[in-house]
């Protein structure tokens, strides 16, 4: 057996950097800016990437680069590689927050990114200035964004059911319902059947669902809503409602969202089932110094802005 040489070992280390930032930018020049080469030098490196895995990595898909299957597949393995990589070469370097230098995502409601995202940003800035956060909405397919390395963690109501990923859920919540300002529901006493028959109900659903909790509570009161239709995430719903009579739902936490734009939030007159509030990550993160940053400022987040709720 061939033994490899200490410049093979950094050729093999080097292209995994590579692919990795390759994958997580999905175009070569985006790869080429964060590596500090040029775009020939960096679409040469791909070249190789390509060679040695004997797969295309990416391709182009109209203006844009996108991973093939099988590079989806690697994602998450190469991106542990390098982690461990980078701890083993330089022990103890990723113990200094200030010195590491890498993007995370977080998969969640575009309500996460707009109520937590400012704190989180600037967090980052004073704490680990070498971290970049990359917010992704939900799909409306469920995928495993957690294993494949798509995304680093996922906040919100987590509903995984894959068997190895980690969860925590911080605190548990119901619904609020909110209207615009004014709304002629809010005048006299709520009840179940004002609260189905008073107006139209907009539901948010990343899968365009137009039945739940609420309907089936409604239902064991022998009582129906009239839903008009629904959005995707719950900031889009916001602005639907400041401008009409319809009745629609948001987190106590992301009542904020509401009161900014005039709109005003009620205890829904219901027995609604709480709902888990937290965040999930795989297991390949536990003993990674930066994600655990990540987690925790995350829960902190999550804990000041239910309580400012």
């Amino acid at each position: 057996m061939t033994q490899s040489t200490g410049r093979d070992l950094r050729l093999d280390l080097n292209l995994l950097v590579a692919l990795d930032v390759l994958l997580e930018e999905q175009s070569v020049q985006g790869a080429a800016h964060r590596l500090h080469l040029s775009e020939p030098a960096m679409s040469r490196t791909l070249g190789r990437i390509r060679k040695a895995l004997g797969d295309p990595v990416l391709v182009r898909a109209g203006r844009q680069m996108v991973p093939t299957p099988h590079a989806l597949a690697v994602r998450a393995e190469v991106s542990a590689v390098v982690e461990r990589a980078r701890a083993l070469f330089a022990p103890g370097r990723d113990t200094d927050l200030r010195t590491v230098t890498r993007t995370f995502t977080i998969l969640g409601h575009d309500s996460i990114a707009a109520t937590l995202g400012a704190a989180l940003f600037e967090r980052a800035a004073r704490e680990a200035p070498g971290i970049r956060l990359r917010f992704l909405s939900e799909s409306h397919v469920d995928l495993p964004y957690l294993r494949q390395g798509t995304a680093d963690l996922e906040v919100g109501v987590i509903d995984t059911s894959a068997p190895e990923v980690h969860v925590e859920t911080v605190y548990e919540e119901r619904m609020l319902g909110v209207v615009r300002a004014g709304h002629p529901l809010l005048s006299g006493e709520l009840t179940p059947e004002r609260f189905a028959g008073q107006a139209g109900h907009l539901i948010v659903s990343r899968r365009g669902k137009q039945h739940g909790p609420i309907d089936e509570a409604l239902a064991g009161l022998g009582l129906k809503r009239r839903v008009v239709g629904t959005v995707g995430t719950y900031p889009a719903s916001l602005f639907v409602l400041r401008e009409t009579d319809l009745i629609g739902l948001i987190s106590h936490w992301g009542r904020p969202l509401a009161e900014i734009l005039g709109l005003v939030t009620f205890e829904i007159p219901l027995p609604l089932p709480a709902v888990g509030v937290g965040y999930a990550w795989h297991p390949r993160h536990d003993a990674d110094p930066a994600h655990a940053w990540l987690r925790g400022c995350v829960r902190e987040l999550i804990v000041q802005a239910s309580r400012a709720g």
